[in-house]
């Protein structure tokens, strides 16, 4: 999503060839061969694309795999897991406590990943289908393989737990490959945003571990363990499958919005801004969960009128930009999400959600394009300037108030908030066991400054593990024999949809 003076590549090329056409083409290679060198060169780049979109992952192959991934799955379920203890019939009559209660939060979140993020991609003119249905279908995979994934980290009794809260995390841990969906929108297959996702899912769920068990950061919200690592990855990735200098202006004219699908777009950002304080506060209960979604709110509402007015004051002829509109109006709920439920007062919720705007919009103006331009790195979505440094920007933060931390401003919820901070063998203020023995990152009974270390090393830790493992995911799907689309076909419905004529 970008500027429009930096579109300049929207012209439609057709240097592909059609499958029709792949034995005339050959023999019109053959002829060009005798003819002179720079035919033989120009015809050899093309046979060896129309090679490459008709390999052995074809289109319909790709889709039976979907459904082999999908049985495996069924089989996985049926062996591996089992309900909650709470969801199974009470023995002697006695009730067992159930989580009914956050089931609002859960269909908030589920708006967000179905509606949310779906109509949020449908800012291109022409791939509207793709970017709602592709939505759909990846979520609906990730969750399930979300589920068995974070769950492997919890088995009781050699089987996954399943209950309201593992579902709505499940959700959440989806959002990080809808993020990372949208800085490769238009430009992958469904096959490749499925092999990328089960990939993510997998160090998405170790990664998350690692920094809420073992380093135990404070991370409520997601932003650390969510949105950096869905934009940070998804770049990688992108990165890797970087057009060649050459091939940057192959392209059509269908990379940029219409009226229309910019409207469909908003109805996303809408949905999005609407539900995300319950995405903020879906994991926490009590005051936290009340200070979480009260700060969430100050954070989106600072962040949307920072960005409306920074908006008019850096786009062209000083008029309001839609990318602006639709995005980094969400910022300041990414910002606020490791933050949303410390003592931040409602002052520092405006402020970050501020900041988050300003960074945004700055963002897509300014270093979207420089990164296109001198990286060849493309951010269909924007996600680095929606997600990623506002995830940054929350991290930063989250170091800033746990260094302030202390049993004076928290009372005693100071153990429940940064449990790590627990004095080593307390198990009087909201402990229910013996915490003397050190973990692999030091251990318990940190002072302030050291959980502010730790937040600061979630962060840095979170984005080189995302970045690596898009890095190997890249190259995967960077491989001859996965099936892509030419660049004059790509934000194209009509490459994998009945599009209805006009």
């Amino acid at each position: 999503m970008f500027e429009a003076d930096d579109q300049s590549r929207s012209g439609r090329h057709e240097s592909s060839i059609p499958a029709e056409s792949k034995d005339v083409h050959a023999l019109t290679y053959t002829f060009c061969s005798f003819c002179n060198n720079s035919a033989l060169t120009s015809s050899s780049d093309r046979n060896r694309e129309i090679i490459k979109m008709h390999t052995p992952i074809s289109s319909i192959a790709g889709f039976i795999f979907i459904l082999v991934v999908q049985i495996v799955f069924g089989f996985v379920f049926g062996i591996f897991s089992e309900y909650g203890k709470g969801l199974l019939p009470a023995e002697d009559g006695i009730p067992t406590p159930n989580n009914l209660g956050s089931y609002p939060h859960f269909q908030d979140i589920h708006v967000m990943i179905f509606i949310g993020f779906g109509f949020l991609m449908t800012f291109l003119k022409k791939y509207g289908y793709s970017a709602t249905g592709f939505n759909l279908l990846v979520a609906s995979l990730m969750v399930q393989w979300a589920l068995i994934a974070r769950g492997f980290f919890e088995m009781e009794d050699g089987k996954i737990r399943l209950t309201l809260g593992s579902m709505i995390g499940a959700d959440i841990a989806s959002a990080t490959v809808l993020i990372s969906m949208g800085a490769l929108l238009g430009r992958t297959t469904p096959i490749q945003l499925l092999a990328m996702g089960l990939f993510e899912i997998a160090v998405f769920a170790a990664n998350e571990y690692l920094q809420l068990e073992y380093m135990k950061i404070a991370d409520v919200g997601g932003s650390i363990t969510v949105h950096a690592f869905g934009a940070y990855f998804g770049l990688a990735v992108s990165f890797v499958l970087r057009p060649k200098k050459n091939d940057l202006a192959l392209t059509n004219n269908l990379e940029g919005a219409s009226y229309t699908s910019d409207i469909f777009a908003m109805v996303g950002t809408i949905f999005l801004w609407i539900f995300w304080p319950s995405f903020n506060s879906a994991l926490v209960s009590g005051a936290d969960q009340e200070r979480a979604i009260l700060n969430t709110y100050l954070g989106l509402a600072a962040a949307t009128v920072v960005s409306f007015v920074l908006s008019v004051l850096v786009s062209h002829e000083h008029k309001l930009d839609m990318v602006h509109v639709q995005n980094s109006t969400l910022a300041g709920g990414v910002a606020v999400g490791s933050i949303c439920n410390l003592l931040i007062h409602p002052y520092g919720a405006i402020l970050v959600g501020s900041l988050a705007g300003l960074i945004s919009v700055l963002g897509y103006r300014y270093l979207s394009p420089a990164m296109l331009n001198k990286m060849r790195l493309g951010d269909t979505c924007g996600v680095h300037n929606l997600h990623g440094m506002p995830a940054v920007l929350s991290a930063v933060f989250s170091a800033i108030f746990a260094g302030a931390a202390s049993v004076t401003n928290y009372g005693h919820t100071l153990y429940n908030t940064f449990p790590a901070m627990r004095p080593l063998n307390d198990t009087e203020h909201g402990g229910e066991h013996d915490h003397s023995e050190p973990t692999p990152f030091g251990g318990y009974g940190r002072s302030a400054a050291e959980q502010a270390g730790y937040q600061l090393l979630g962060i840095l830790s979170t984005v080189v593990i995302a970045i690596a493992g898009g890095l190997i995911a890249g190259a995967f799907l960077r491989a001859p024999s996965v099936r892509k689309i030419p660049r004059d076909k790509q934000h194209d419905d009509e490459d994998s949809w009945e599009v209805p004529a006009p």
